[in-house]
């Protein structure tokens, strides 16, 4: 059994409780007995079950006090009532009461085996399901946008609120900062999510085959237009086109998304019927709008239209108390994507990890972490598993820390731990659970430091 499902049995007759669960014990289903019905309503508030199953006449707590509780306290369990031929009128009050089925006595084991196998194949796919949104909500949901310093929650806390929305958002932010995944997120946690999300890259197109990508054309539109196609606003019908380097479209096909964006329908390349279409429209640029319009390489009335909604990426660098998160994470993504066994990270490894300046931001990182997970071959990822980039700042890191372990030579160690402590803070920013987690010392001690240096 792949997943251990946990029965409750409750029957103020001892031995027919003890018959129950070791009829279940024997395949496979872990079982707990309550020999009167106040144990099972403890039991239940103190431990989790799968199924209940319960007798239905019991001295003092009867089964449909124990059903209510169980509906209460663990609202996703199976409870099957057992019962008497006299009393089954009461069962079947006890299933519209949300028992999933009844069973009378005496017990046929074969009939129980079969109620409680379907009951846990319900509690399975239940928690099959739950997996599976845990998996996709921690790849593409908000779970997925990774950080905890200040700057991302306060990402997180807007996309939070305009994700149920159908307003244009407009994501700018240096390249490398999770514009796509930010997208795909707002898609995900949208009354679209059913929906189709669709990526186009503006970047590098011309005017004519980005005005075709985006609206379709007709037979014959332009020379080698051999057949009709849709574009990308029909293909996201019904969901959200994610317009990537939005700042880059060419001012011709500028004029026909401002009209799309203000009308909601579509005119495909050669002809001039519109065709109705509804889009959430989400974008992203790591240009400086505000400059292009300034150019007259961007339109204003666009620029306006796009950004309803403005979400700023914050640089990894800006963000350094969140590299120690994204490190477990992508660590953890590749140890099982390229089937390696890493047990840790060097804390010299992710020293030189965290003072790198991270221009690439974090699809650098997630490359730098990639690779590492790739070449190492000891099961630790140390600085010889860095990239080469990273090796050279390494061998400064060490030569700068062995200056600096020299320059104290000679002096108190009590000044010495405080400029420990002190750097430790400043490469956690400002975070002093993480920096007590580094020094190895409680948070209780290292609050107690600081409150003698004064800090």
């Amino acid at each position: 059994m792949d997943q251990q499902i946990r029965v409750l049995v409750v029957d103020d007759d001892e031995p027919h409780a003890e018959a129950v669960a070791e009829s279940l014990s024997r395949v496979g289903y872990e079982c707990v007995v309550a020999t009167s019905g106040r144990e099972g309503l403890r039991l239940i508030e103190e431990q989790t079950f799968d199924i209940i199953i319960t007798d239905l006449i019991m001295d003092g707590v009867g089964g449909l006090e124990i059903l209510a509780k169980a509906k209460r306290e663990l609202p996703d369990a199976e409870v099957v009532i057992l019962t008497g031929h006299g009393t089954i009128k009461t069962a079947v009050t006890a299933m519209q009461a949300g028992a999933t089925t009844y069973l009378t006595k005496p017990l046929d084991i074969g009939e129980l085996r079969t109620v409680v196998d379907k009951a846990s194949q319900s509690q399975r796919l239940a928690r099959s399901n739950i997996e599976l949104q845990r998996q996709l909500n921690e790849k593409f949901g908000f779970e997925g946008v990774v950080g905890n310093s200040p700057a991302m929650h306060t990402v997180v806390a807007r996309l939070r609120q305009i994700a149920p929305t159908s307003a244009s958002v407009l994501i700018t932010g240096e390249s490398g900062t999770g514009k796509e995944l930010v997208a795909k997120a707002l898609h995900n946690n949208s009354p679209r999510r059913y929906k189709p999300f669709v990526v186009l890259n503006c970047a590098a197109l011309s005017d004519n085959i980005l005005e075709s990508e985006l609206f379709g054309h007709v037979k014959g539109a332009f020379t080698g237009a051999d057949r009709e196609r849709k574009g990308w606003f029909e293909h996201a019908n019904g969901g959200t086109l994610f317009l990537d380097e939005v700042g880059d479209i060419p001012i011709g096909t500028q004029v026909k998304l401002l009209r799309t964006l203000e009308n909601g329908e579509i005119v495909r390349v050669g002809t001039n019927e519109p065709i109705k279409v509804n889009v959430r429209l989400i974008s992203a640029t790591n240009r400086d709008l505000a400059e292009a319009i300034a150019s007259g390489a961007f339109r204003q009335d666009l620029y306006h239209r796009l950004r309803v909604v403005p979400i700023k990426l914050p640089p990894l660098r800006e963000r350094r108390e969140d590299i120690d998160l994204l490190i477990d994470h992508f660590l953890k993504e590749f140890t099982a994507s390229h089937g390696k066994k890493i047990t840790s990270i060097t804390p010299a490894a992710r020293k030189v990890l965290r003072q790198y300046s991270w221009p690439g931001n974090v699809r650098e990182l997630k490359n730098v972490i990639e690779s590492m997970v790739v070449i190492d071959f000891d099961g630790v990822l140390d600085l010889d598993d860095l990239t080469e980039d990273l090796q050279s700042g390494a061998a400064g890191a060490i030569a700068e820390a062995h200056d600096g372990v020299d320059s104290f030579v000679g002096k108190s160690l009590d000044l010495i731990e405080k400029h420990y402590i002190m750097e430790t803070l400043k490469l956690t920013g400002g975070n002093r659970e993480e920096a007590a987690k580094l020094l190895g010392i409680g948070e209780r001690t290292l609050y107690r430091k600081l409150k003698e240096y004064g800090s």
